[in-house]
């Protein structure tokens, strides 16, 4: 069941003129990671969000396969993972295949030279260790110990850290992540059967214009 939700000044109607106080126009965009078919934000830009300021040289993040097919069992010790100072560096893929890929990260600073979308993927982060303060243009959210942190594609965000002491369990999946249909009625409502419910849910709660 889709929370309707809200942030900052927006027009009584989509899709219509909607002024700044200087006269000129706010931009729509239509946010969505199913075309036109799935859930969407219509959100409100200051600038053009199509806008570029420059494209700088490229280089692959695709995880590589040390070892394909394999039927072995393997234990993974996650909190040895080494930690490093940025975000992107500290995030280690340890299993993949063409639904998901399984990350383990120990980023010791936060985002703060730089913002992050992920476009190949949803990312789901479970935070294992550590505390702070995930920052998009839908705005913003505490997390702590426990929380699952859900950030669709194409969502553009920056990652505070309250200490370098972090550790975080990334599941990147290319569907988009809903709530198990056992656990919703026809409308989408979350049963009582189901392990968690829309209490346990958290919007972002903070606007922070930077566009």
């Amino acid at each position: 069941m889709p929370f309707y939700h809200k942030l900052g000044k927006i027009p009584p109607k989509r899709h219509i003129q909607f002024r700044k106080p200087d006269g000129s126009l706010y931009y729509e965009q239509l946010f969505g990671t199913v075309g036109f078919d799935g859930m969407y934000s219509n959100i409100y830009h200051e600038h053009r969000p199509t806008m570029v300021k420059e494209i700088k040289k490229q280089y692959s993040v695709a995880p590589k396969i040390a070892r394909a097919n394999n039927i072995q069992s393997y234990r993974f010790h996650g909190f040895k993972v080494k930690p490093e100072n940025d975000y992107l560096e500290s995030r280690k893929t340890v299993l993949t295949n063409s639904d998901c890929s399984i990350v383990l990260a120990a980023p010791k600073q936060s985002t703060k030279d730089y913002f992050y979308k992920n476009t190949d993927a949803d990312e789901m982060i479970f935070i294992h260790k550590g505390t702070g303060k995930l920052r998009t243009f839908l705005g913003n959210l505490d997390f702590k110990y426990g929380d699952y942190l859900l950030i669709p594609r194409g969502i553009i965000y920056q990652i505070d850290f309250d200490t370098e002491d972090n550790r975080l369990f990334i599941v990147e999946t290319h569907r988009p992540t809903y709530t198990p249909k056992r656990y919703r009625n026809w409308f989408g409502q979350l049963l009582e059967h189901s392990p968690f419910c829309e209490r346990d849910m958290r919007r972002p709660e903070a606007l922070e214009t930077r566009d």
